[in-house]
């Protein structure tokens, strides 16, 4: 399978973009996809889960409360609803598919397909 993300850009703080991450090819295997961002010199870390059998979702507590994650089945999407961004948020914004039964955002390693990233950039 292939992701693909699209949506990324620059923003004032206190702004809203919102990001896509659009599949294609072979999926199947995958139960979630997943939102990581990687800032400048640290590690990627993750942001938001979508269970696509079931619906559940999950956050990083650094963005409950300003970021939504949806899917969308008959687009074969899953977006990211960013909000009341903030500097700190400035990172590239990754997707990634995967398998699994966490009741939090998994670690990086867990997942199987990546998309290439797509930049947010938030000035204050």
């Amino acid at each position: 399978g292939e992701l693909q993300e699209a949506g990324g850009g620059s923003v004032q703080a206190g702004g809203s973009l919102r990001l896509s991450c659009a599949a294609s090819g072979a999926t199947d295997g995958n139960n979630c996809v997943a939102w990581f961002l990687q800032a400048p010199g640290t590690e990627r870390e993750g942001v938001a889960i979508q269970y696509t059998v079931g619906g559940a979702t999950y956050y990083a507590d650094s963005v409950k409360g300003r970021f939504t994650i949806t899917e969308d089945n008959a687009k074969n999407t899953v977006s990211l609803q960013m909000s009341g961004l903030k500097s700190e948020d400035t990172a590239m914004f990754y997707c990634a598919a995967g398998f699994g039964a966490w009741t939090r955002v998994p670690p990086p390693t867990a997942m199987d397909y990546w998309g290439k990233g797509t930049l947010v950039s938030i000035s204050s």
